[in-house]
């Protein structure tokens, strides 16, 4: 049996931006709404179709959702969706740590405080 010498990265703390992806801080701010999501619907026990009701959309559209295909969302419209489940969501602005270097975009959730 042949070994394989695999190779690894020290990952920058954003998936999508280690992928290529474009829009890769957008990306991750919306996975990580999406997560907070998931948990406060399994910590209520709510069923996929009482939880879409109370968010306002259909079950299949909630379902694509929580499966990571939150595309045609905005960041906005998801934090509203936190709201539904009585969550506040607040967005601080200060000025970068790095002088000169673009500002970054980043998702605390209390819970995890």
């Amino acid at each position: 049996m042949s070994k394989r010498k695999l190779e690894a990265y020290q990952s920058s703390g954003n998936v999508f931006a280690d992928l290529g992806l474009p829009n890769a801080e957008e990306r991750l701010l919306k996975a990580n709404i999406v997560n907070e999501l998931h948990q406060l619907i399994k910590d209520r026990g709510l069923t996929q179709v009482k939880a879409a009701k109370l968010i306002g959309i259909h079950q299949p559209d909630l379902s694509r959702l929580l499966r990571g295909d939150f595309e045609d969302y905005s960041a906005g419209r998801l934090m509203k969706m936190l709201t539904v489940f009585e969550q506040d969501v607040e967005i601080t602005m200060k000025p970068s740590r790095k002088s000169g270097a673009p500002g970054r975009i980043i998702f605390k959730s209390a819970a995890a405080s």
